[in-house]
């Protein structure tokens, strides 16, 4: 595979393309981050934003939150900068880590925070959770659509029209750029975030085994409601300069956010993704499709920042990149595959030219606390075979998306 010269992303990443050098764009994004940026400018205009807002509702802003490396900062930053009263906003998407759980509380009684949590119908969850890895060979559509919508149903229920979120999407793939002015709104949501089904799309596709009103969490407000709470959806990081492990020390010290062992991934990078105990299968999916997963991009940015040669990086990724990782076993409980159906479906939807070799993978190693990761509220196997055989009757009729 055709790789970038300077950090090593394969040309199976996702919006990735090279120019006349070699170079990707990625990388290129960085350099105008780093040298064309009126970082200046932005804080004040960040501190224009926050004085237009503060005090005129019962919350200055809402900021979603998962208790993860950049949420926390995007929290921290705020409250220990402004002073703000925000209203944190979680999404459950049903496998917070213990250890998450204990930041969660950790962090919030220490900068004195009030926290909404919503956890939605686990059983709706499961077949969302089928249905777009049998689609689009990423199970987390449910993680990524309530995550972006859910907090915007909040902000005009509690009428608070300032969301603040973390990293903007350029600071890892060119969906956006830092030229661009990146707004967390509808159209982002459609072209970064839903992976191309909306949540109508999602009820016809189930034909009509979940009621539709459970799909509301993951269906992004209209317009016309947004517009009539004249909200302002941000990214923190188009006012600051986003450094991730540079953060990470700063909660940790501050704060006490600990970090985690995560599958497959270098224990110096054990503040990324501790949030969710299914990360592991995540970052295996993506191998399987596009033949590199997490330690590639963290490795990726360290390079970048010169933290790290491509050459040193690339003995990480040999030694923790695509492994079979243990919480396989729950994930394929959870929603009624056999491995051999798993393989089927991930390796469907591979992005040329890379081709998996299954019989090539190695198993990783089990985390410590792994054998705490919840078992409870498996599919029952009827309602996955229904599932699977729609599927499969759309990949007959070669339209993966077929709604009939």
């Amino acid at each position: 595979m055709k790789r970038c010269i300077r950090c090593g992303l394969p040309e199976t990443h996702e919006t990735i393309s090279f120019d006349k050098e070699g170079v990707c764009g990625i990388c290129r994004q960085h350099e105008y981050k780093q040298n064309k940026i009126d970082w200046k400018g932005n804080k004040q205009k960040l501190d224009a934003l926050i004085e237009e807002h503060r005090g005129r509702y019962d919350y200055d802003c809402i900021i979603p939150f998962s208790g993860g490396k950049d949420s926390t900062w995007t929290l921290y930053y705020l409250v220990k900068e402004y002073r703000i009263k925000p209203l944190v906003i979680r999404f459950d998407h049903g496998f917070m880590r213990p250890n998450l759980e204990n930041n969660v509380k950790r962090v919030s009684r220490k900068l004195g925070v009030d926290i909404l949590t919503f956890t939605p119908n686990w059983k709706v969850v499961q077949k969302l959770m089928l249905q777009s890895f049998l689609d689009k060979g990423d199970f987390c559509w449910h993680c990524h659509t309530g995550i972006f919508s859910y907090p915007m149903w909040v902000a005009i229920e509690k009428k608070v029209p300032l969301i603040f979120w973390g990293e903007p999407s350029s600071e890892y793939t060119s969906y956006y750029s830092y030229s661009q002015v990146e707004e967390v709104d509808e159209q982002r949501f459609n072209r970064y975030v839903n992976l191309g089904i909306s949540a109508d799309d999602m009820f016809v596709r189930l034909e009509g085994t979940v009621d539709e009103r459970d799909l509301k969490p993951y269906t992004y407000p209209s317009l016309q409601e947004l517009r009539r709470l004249n909200y302002q959806s941000v990214c923190l990081g188009s006012f600051i300069p986003w450094d991730a492990k540079k953060q990470s020390e700063i909660i940790n010290q501050e704060l006490g956010w600990q970090g985690d062992c995560v599958e497959n991934v270098p224990p110096e990078y054990s503040y990324e993704k501790i949030e969710c105990y299914m990360q592991g299968v995540r970052d295996y999916i993506k191998f399987i499709k596009r033949g590199y997963s997490r330690p590639s991009h963290l490795i990726a940015i360290d390079v970048r920042n010169q933290r790290m040669t491509k050459e040193q990086g690339e003995k990480l990724i040999k030694t923790y990149e695509g492994k079979r990782p243990p919480s396989l076993d729950l994930f394929l409980k959870f929603v009624g595959l056999t491995e051999d159906e798993f393989l089927d479906i991930a390796m469907s939807h591979q992005v040329s030219p890379y081709i998996h070799e299954p019989e090539k993978t190695q198993l990783g190693d089990r985390t410590p606390d792994f054998e705490s990761w919840s078992r409870d509220g498996l599919m029952p196997e009827e309602d996955a075979n229904e599932q699977i055989s729609r599927w499969r009757a759309c990949q007959k009729c070669n339209t993966n998306s077929c709604n009939s």
